[in-house]
């Protein structure tokens, strides 16, 4: 449940983009009665809809997502709230310039500031994040630690890398697309990856 929790705003972000795809006169009304105070200009093209009303939407789903989290007085992550400045910044620059560019380098800079997270922690505090989160659930012995942490910041700087790379070589419908099932399942083959190589460790543990 908690994964789909945080996937809630790219899971909007996807659907009501596909939404305005397949209609475009409709989101481009949208946008010209809900986002116009917000934009550069006034007049939007049919094409611009879509992402703009997406991104308006995720913003919106971002927000609330934290809203609840604190309305049920419940612990709000910290990569939540680096999540939602991101998206307030990226989403808001590309509302306001009516310029996709801003939300496609969204994803790479939360990759990336989740590999920072990592590797800041280990070298200047002296702590291991992947340790920290896991360590309830497996036992393994200090260099594995290590490598986890590695192999984790090593998987977020390639995630930021390949973003950029399908949304600048590729039309934005492909990209919207892999943002959601492309990253899901990268993310989900490593995790069974890591699950494989963990076995062995959880085996002589027993």
């Amino acid at each position: 449940m908690k994964f789909l929790f945080d996937l809630f705003p790219v899971i909007l972000f996807f659907g009501v983009f596909k939404w305005g795809e397949g209609h475009a006169d409709a989101a481009q009304g949208l946008v010209a009665q809900y986002l116009s105070g917000f934009m550069s200009g006034s007049a939007v093209a049919a094409s611009q809809a879509p992402i703009l009303l997406a991104t308006a939407v995720a913003i919106v789903a971002s927000v609330a997502q934290i809203g609840y989290l604190l309305a049920r007085r419940k612990k709000v992550d910290g990569m939540l709230w680096v999540s939602l400045a991101i998206i307030v910044v990226f989403g808001g620059a590309t509302i306001y310039f009516r310029d996709d560019t801003f939300i496609k380098w969204k994803p790479t800079i939360l990759y990336w500031c989740f590999g920072a997270a990592l590797v800041i922690s280990q070298l200047f505090m002296k702590k291991n994040l992947i340790r920290v989160m896991m360590e309830k659930q497996v036992s393994l012995p200090e260099p594995v630690w290590g490598r986890l942490n590695l192999a984790w910041t090593i998987f977020f700087v390639l995630m930021g890398l390949l973003n950029l790379y399908v949304a600048f070589n590729y039309a934005i419908d492909i990209w919207v697309n892999f943002k959601l099932f492309g990253t899901m399942g990268l993310m989900f083959a490593f995790i069974i990856a890591q699950s494989l190589f963990l076995s062995k460790y959880m085996k002589d543990a027993e």
